[in-house]
């Protein structure tokens, strides 16, 4: 890898290494940063493994310090190898040979898109499954995150567990019922607290919403095919301003919104999860003359409005659409972008669209695996998953996208909750852990004990022994006697 005109490192690799993250610095550092924590694996019988994290432990990398000049970090994770390994290195010096490498060249004076950051989704399934956690496995998760962007559902979407809006009562025009809801307040916001107070940089929310209310639709239905009522357009867009005043009473903020998460899908005959349809041009014309004026008219002006929030198939032609009106174009700061049909569309449509309007970013909002009806939902410690987020990464980074916002942020084994059985797969998976089982013993002593089941069928029990003698303790299982001896409480 070639750094500049007079600075190389040699890096090797195979097919079963993945990240090979090369931190070229140039100025004189002080020394390592706090010791990181490696990765505790655990073998899933897939094609890599897991690393476990838990109440007590979680592997932690740490913001690395600066290395001297003519050194640079590296690291690496492998298929079987270990996960962000560091090494430090040394360039080559000018003129001094080096072994034959695939090679790059960095032009550090061509600057491209100033990048915005990474994030996740934080639905109603991932809040849930992050607080069915130990109050102490929950702070490890939130604090490993690190992520600056988090999405959230604005009412309820397939990984809900069950189907709402903020405003069920049909008629309700005035939104005089609007009332965030039991996963507002008990799961998402709560989530949401803890991840900003433990976070060392602000976190930018943005809100998408999955449907209107049913009575505000052409279907009457939270899914399937259905648009929303042209009539209805002037209440919806109010509804959004009750959304932020809403979550602001609960003292969050948002950065930004997407007018409308992937509004082709409501076009769908039978679609099987929330959605609600819009052509580019309904879009256009409901953020010209409703959404756009709404917000600002509510005090959030300075709200990041984001359209499409859909596939690459959508591009440029949706843009072209919507900002081609300067009445709505006015209104709108970002162009989002969905991943699920990448692999059809070449990614020169975003360059395209990049040279179009390079006044407004194009930010990727959602992404998962385990998604296609062929697939498995969940492989945990699947490295070809892996792969293919990362190589999705750099390419939409190497063709103007500005971050990428993973889909849910933690999920169970199953995928889940999804009250549309829309299982797919996450990141971080939340496997509920061991189960307390019932152990008693006829004599009061100084020698306690506690039982657990864990999610690979063994059992685990836990003995302690207060007092100054060894002790011989048996454990009657069914049919089955355990023998050990436990040491003194010295």
């Amino acid at each position: 890898m070639k750094a500049s005109s007079s600075r190389s490192a040699s890096l090797s690799s195979s097919s079963s290494s993945l990240f090979l993250f090369l931190a070229l610095f140039l100025l004189y550092g002080h020394g390592y940063a706090e010791e990181d924590l490696p990765c505790i694996p655990k073998d899933t019988g897939h094609s890599s493994y897991v690393c476990v994290c838990n109440a007590t432990y979680c592997d932690t990398l740490h913001r690395p310090a600066v290395p001297p000049e003519g050194q640079y970090l590296l690291y690496s994770s492998a298929r079987n190898g270990g996960r962000f390994e560091k090494t430090l290195g040394f360039f080559a010096g000018r003129g001094e040979a080096v072994p034959r490498s695939v090679e790059f060249i960095l032009d550090t004076h061509t600057s491209c898109q100033t990048m915005m950051g990474w994030g996740a989704a934080f639905t109603d399934s991932a809040a849930y499954n992050i607080l069915s956690l130990s109050h102490a496995s929950q702070d490890q998760l939130l604090r490993g995150l690190e992520y600056n962007l988090g999405r959230l559902n604005m009412g309820g979407c397939d990984f809900s567990w069950r189907t709402y809006t903020h405003v069920d009562t049909p008629g309700d025009t005035n939104l005089d019922t609007f009332a965030l809801q039991p996963e507002d307040l008990e799961y998402k916001i709560p989530v949401v607290k803890r991840a900003q107070a433990m976070s060392e940089r602000p976190i930018k929310l943005f809100a998408s919403p999955w449907t209107a209310p049913p009575w505000m639709k052409t279907n009457n239905d939270y899914h399937g095919f259905g648009q929303l009522k042209e009539e209805m357009y002037q209440p919806w867009a109010r509804y959004f301003v009750r959304f932020l005043d809403d979550y602001a009473a609960q003292n969050i903020t948002f950065w930004g919104l997407t007018a409308q998460n992937e509004p082709l899908d409501g076009y769908v005959p039978g679609f099987s999860f929330s959605c609600m349809g819009w052509t580019a041009e309904q879009q256009r014309k409901w953020v010209a003359g409703n959404l756009g004026p709404a917000l600002r008219e509510g005090g959030y002006g300075d709200v990041v409005l984001m359209i499409m929030d859909d596939q690459r198939i959508n591009l440029p032609s949706w843009p072209q659409v919507v900002l081609g009106d300067p009445e709505a174009a006015q209104y709108v700061q970002g162009i989002a972008l969905h991943w699920y049909m990448d692999k059809y569309f070449t990614p020169e449509v975003l360059t395209e669209t990049h040279e179009l309007f390079p006044d407004y970013f194009i930010l990727g909002t959602e992404a998962c695996e385990g998604d296609g009806p062929l697939e498995v939902d969940v492989v945990p410690g699947s490295w070809e998953r892996l792969e293919a987020y990362a190589r999705d990464i750099i390419v939409d980074v190497n063709h103007w996208v500005t971050g990428w916002v993973d889909w849910n942020l933690a999920l169970d084994m199953t995928g889940g909750p999804n009250w549309a059985e829309n299982f797919v797969d996450a990141a971080i998976l939340v496997d509920k852990g061991a189960v307390r089982l019932s152990i008693t013993s006829p004599h009061e002593g100084k020698v306690s004990a506690a039982a657990f089941r864990n999610p690979d069928g063994t059992y685990a029990v836990v003995l302690l022994n207060r007092s100054d003698l060894e002790e011989m303790v048996t454990v009657q299982e069914t049919q089955v006697l355990y023998v050990v001896q436990v040491n003194t409480g010295d």
